[in-house]
């Protein structure tokens, strides 16, 4: 399993962040698109590393376009040498329409096509074939010399998924090279929906599991005092009971027979209940969401539940000291 650790800090901070990650072990560093742009810190990033993976986790590939991001994805690729990992999500309607004054509709059907177009891109870039890509959504017919990257010899870069529901799923399967899996994903979820969704994928693109790669950041409730566990469960409650306010989440919990708590969840988010809607989220609820123990069984209980699973993560290691990361890096890997 590969285990992935996020790039602390402003851009000030970005290499050196990257740097450590690399020195304590970790197969990759991760950005997100929040309050900053994902990609700025992984140019920096691959400034100072040699080995290690570099990857957006997730950018948002709705509010740009094929050709955009086929540009972003081929310098950031060929500067690292071909450690460039384009991880894409869709974000939600009202981001897109209202955040970025971008088109939305059919996002499953939409982000299909938006791939296949970055590949045309691409594939246009590194054998010389004419680009023509017309379909639903995105038309790119047109590329002359002067706007043809000359620096090919590294490749396209691997293109991953966020994806919960099984549609999106089937999508990254059979378009992506790799899916990232929401944390407000149980074990159960998993196996009933995503794996049988990646196989339709698959099967679609004509490929085996063992070329397509599954991540998950799993969610971990762990201290060494009391206090700290109890912080620790409450942040986490929090967040599990955010992400299920999202009417989008709602198959997760209506796996387990949770299915009521979703509209509750909603409700009282667009009240602003945000603690109270953390206290809804029952033990039992938390341990299908997250490990919850001490460092030793939070790597003992991951990979026990999601060894078979998964392929790389991510998680706020419950570790000591550098040496102690190191060993449970170790552990996980292994």
């Amino acid at each position: 399993m590969k285990v992935d650790g996020g790039l602390m800090g402003g851009l000030d901070e970005a290499g050196a962040s990257a740097s450590r990650l690399e020195a304590l072990g970790y197969s990759g560093g991760i950005t997100a698109e929040t309050s900053h742009d994902p990609f700025f810190p992984l140019l920096l990033a691959a400034r100072e590393t040699e080995r290690i993976e570099l990857m957006t986790s997730i950018a948002v590939a709705f509010s740009r376009t094929p050709m955009n991001l086929a540009n972003i994805g081929h310098d950031l690729n060929s500067f690292s040498k071909g450690r460039f990992v384009l991880g894409l999500g869709s974000q939600i309607r009202a981001h897109i329409t209202k955040r970025f004054s971008m088109p939305w509709s059919e996002p499953a059907k939409r982000m299909r096509e938006f791939i296949l177009a970055m590949r045309a891109i691409w594939n246009c870039w590194h054998t010389g074939e004419p680009l023509n890509f017309r379909g639903e959504f995105y038309t790119h017919a047109l590329m002359t010399p002067m706007f043809t990257p000359t620096d090919v010899s590294w490749g396209a870069p691997r293109v991953f998924l966020a994806a919960v529901g099984p549609r999106m799923t089937e999508v990254a399967a059979e378009v992506a090279d790799g899916v990232m899996i929401h944390s407000f994903t149980t074990a159960r979820y998993m196996e009933e929906v995503t794996l049988p969704a990646i196989a339709r994928g698959l099967a679609r693109s004509g490929r085996s599991r063992n070329e397509f790669e599954i991540f998950y950041p799993g969610f971990v409730v762990t201290g060494a005092t009391e206090e700290q566990l109890a912080a620790s469960k409450s942040a986490v409650t929090k967040q599990i009971a955010f992400y299920g306010s999202t009417p989008n989440y709602a198959g997760v919990l209506g796996v387990h027979g949770w299915g009521d708590l979703q509209p509750e969840l909603n409700r009282m988010s667009k009240q602003g209940l945000w603690d109270e809607m953390g206290t809804l989220i029952t033990d039992e609820m938390l341990n299908e969401f997250a490990i919850v123990g001490e460092a030793d069984e939070v790597i003992t209980g991951f990979k026990q539940r999601f060894g078979k699973l998964v392929d790389r993560t991510t998680m706020s290691l419950p570790a000591r000291d550098e040496d102690h990361t190191r060993d449970l890096i170790r552990r996980l890997t292994d």
